[in-house]
């Protein structure tokens, strides 16, 4: 069963890798627009493009997308869908699974083509899904591991209110 974001956490080198391979994958797929989306609905992480709508709510949205594929998939006997294809008049969605915890959304328009996407975000979800488990397989702060990317956030709080 998927675990949310509140569960792990990554470093400010995680993150850097992390942006650097979707920075790469726009570049190479001409799409517009990436966003992370743990598999709770929470935001990881946006690159490229600034989206015109609310990517908290989108992010909400794409989780339980996800999650209805799913028990789609389930239904017809599978164990699951590991992307999704969403096609519009102008603007299109592409949703993979990375590490089964976070879920890549890549939107693009007519600047690009799917299949050109498609072959370039198999190779990122690769990329990303090495990427993740090993910040999965660290032990979180909370399980006395190292300090994660918030680390000394309180102590410079307290410092704006002495």
């Amino acid at each position: 069963m998927p675990v949310g974001a509140a569960s792990w956490s990554f470093t400010e080198d995680d993150f850097a890798a992390i942006t650097k391979s979707l920075q790469r994958f726009l570049h190479d797929s001409d799409a517009r627009c990436a966003l992370l989306v743990d598999r709770s609905g929470q935001l990881v992480a946006t690159v490229g493009e600034q989206p015109k709508f609310d990517p908290t709510a989108f992010a909400t949205l794409t989780a339980a997308d996800f999650s209805a594929n799913d028990q789609l998939a389930k239904l017809i006997g599978e164990s699951d869908f590991n992307s999704l294809f969403h096609q519009g008049e102008k603007e299109s969605m592409y949703l993979a699974d990375v590490a089964r915890r976070v879920i890549l959304v890549v939107l693009f328009d007519n600047r690009t083509t799917l299949g050109l996407v498609r072959l370039k975000m198999k190779e990122t979800v690769h990329e990303l899904t090495r990427l993740f488990e090993q910040v999965f397989s660290r032990p979180s702060q909370a399980q006395g591991g190292g300090p994660g990317l918030l680390a000394g956030a309180d102590d410079e709080i307290d410092k704006l209110f002495q």
